[in-house]
């Protein structure tokens, strides 16, 4: 599952040549792959419980959002100036080109402003529960923007991430309708950020996934920066003294917070570039499993049974959609090419 196709795979990168003199040619790829994924889980995982312990103390969303990307921005353009250039931008876009990607980035944005708006209201199990929902907000979308039907076995497996959902928010304690919705708004975003990537991803050549991502940062902040001035800025000052008040190291808090948002996204998007969208999907979902399992004991978080049993329904709804899309092909829309399976990155 985490092997490179066996075409991408003959020819070693730098890092891979690196990693070969160690473990050997053959094995370097699926070493690097996985040295990769986990990366990616465990700066989500620091991501998640600082990004959580910040919203105990200073509850922000929109400037949080905001930080997260801005220290992204700063991380890419640093790189890019060092001379570091396939870390960051990799090379100027055209107006046409950023045309293609403002689409996409947008609703990346506003989908991390309602996730965050979601974690500062409730527990983090739950918004990561809520957010097994994406799959189907996908289904919908692909239908509906790119005439892309989707094959009734993989629909059916919809049931249970449904039930479980509802069984898991019905029982959480710390329920409340802020949390929810704004967990639902951040899976309809990502979802046409999922289909409008697709789309735009067949006018953009020679750029990869981590100029796509530097790229998709510089468009976040335009976007997140004035939303937080405009929902928080009056009430800012206040917080901030507050929040220095609970943590002395809050501005420093709040940068590494920033950091490893944009680093486990980079990772994140870098696996992808290196596995099917199919074996995306699953490390995915394992990595809401251990996203959840840790928040519940860092935070001593109450799970009632039904809670749990949602949790685990839904879970195991999410890893049987991506079975079903392996094994079933989505029908393309007639006299248009067959669609080029693509997977998507969950920013949070």
């Amino acid at each position: 599952m985490l092997v490179r196709a066996a075409a991408q795979a003959e020819v070693l990168d730098p890092f891979e040549s690196a990693i070969g003199k160690v473990v050997g040619p053959s094995a370097a790829p699926s070493v690097v792959t996985l040295s990769f994924v986990l990366m990616w889980y465990g700066l989500n995982v620091a991501f998640n419980l600082l990004n959580k312990t910040i919203f105990n103390y200073f509850p922000f969303p929109y400037t949080v959002s905001a930080v997260h990307v801005v220290v992204g921005l700063a991380y890419c353009v640093l790189t890019y100036l060092l001379g570091a250039k396939k870390a960051s931008f990799g090379r100027p876009i055209s107006k046409d080109e950023f045309g293609a990607l403002l689409g996409p980035a947008s609703m990346h944005a506003v989908g991390h402003v309602a996730a965050n708006l979601s974690f500062a209201a409730v527990a983090i199990s739950l918004t990561h529960t809520v957010k097994t929902l994406e799959p189907a907000f996908n289904v919908l979308l692909s239908k509906a923007i790119l005439g892309v039907g989707t094959p009734a076995p993989v629909v059916a497996t919809l049931v249970p991430i449904m039930a479980g959902v509802a069984l898991a928010s019905a029982s959480d304690l710390t329920f409340n309708w802020t949390g929810f919705i704004s967990a639902m708004v951040s899976n309809l975003t990502f979802g046409f950020r999922a289909v409008w990537s697709k789309r735009a991803m067949t006018t953009i050549k020679n750029l990869d996934s981590t100029a796509i991502y530097a790229y998709t940062t510089l468009i976040s902040v335009l976007i997140c920066v004035p939303a937080a001035l405009i929902a928080e800025g009056p009430k800012l000052s206040a917080g901030i003294d507050a929040a220095l008040a609970k943590d002395p190291n809050f501005y420093f808090s709040l940068f590494m917070v920033g950091l490893l948002y944009h680093l486990y996204n980079q990772f994140a998007f870098n696996t992808l570039s290196r596995v099917s969208p199919v074996s995306h999907g699953v490390c995915n979902v394992v990595k809401r499993v251990v996203i959840i399992g840790t928040s519940v004991v860092f935070f001593g978080t109450t799970l009632t049974t039904k809670t749990k049993l949602g949790t685990g329904i839904a879970l195991l709804g999410t890893y049987l959609y991506t079975e079903a899309s392996k094994r079933y092909k989505a029908v393309p829309p007639k006299s248009s090419p067959p669609p080029t399976p693509t997977g998507t990155v969950n920013a949070i």
